[in-house]
């Protein structure tokens, strides 16, 4: 029976030392990414609004996220099909916590270009439905299908998930 004993606690051991806990790391683009709750507004070339809650659509939900090759240097900006339905690879700056196309970049939800630019990520400058701080992100878009030089600025907050913030 001691033996016995011996031999389970012996196996005991060699199974709970075998057990390693893997870290696990964070995505590349972590400071950028999240899921946003953003009005979107009509803006003039100098970025003045012109139109306030471009078609009335009012809050809308957004993602920023890294790209399947998890680098610092791009990530998605994805509508999620709430708005116009894009989806479009920017470059970014992790370190800047800044996001653009550089130009005109295909929209892989459906076939037109996309030109994001002026996009940035600002810590703890917004504020949400229920008075608690959160991130801020701004960024302006234009699309090769719609009217020439209309261009719209997509603003709001870090989405808390809280139901006081829908």
């Amino acid at each position: 029976m001691n033996k016995h004993i011996i031999w389970l606690f012996t196996l005991l051991v060699f199974v709970l030392a075998g057990c390693e806990k893997d870290e696990i790391g964070n995505t590349a683009t972590e400071a950028l990414a999240g899921e946003w709750k953003v009005t979107v507004d009509a803006v003039d070339e100098g970025g003045n609004v012109i139109a306030e809650d471009f078609n009335g659509i009012g809050h809308i939900l957004m993602n920023t996220y890294n790209t399947a090759a998890n680098t610092p240097t791009e990530m998605y900006v994805d509508d999620i099909g709430h708005f116009w339905e894009y989806k479009v690879r920017v470059k970014s700056d992790v370190n800047a916590l800044t996001f653009a196309t550089n130009g005109a970049a295909p929209n892989e939800a459906y076939e037109c270009d996309v030109t994001i630019d002026g996009g940035k990520i600002l810590l703890g400058a917004a504020t949400t439905p229920h008075g608690t701080p959160a991130d801020s992100i701004v960024y302006y878009i234009s699309f090769s299908d719609d009217e020439p030089g209309m261009r719209y600025k997509v603003s709001g907050y870090r989405y808390s998930g809280l139901a006081v913030d829908d």
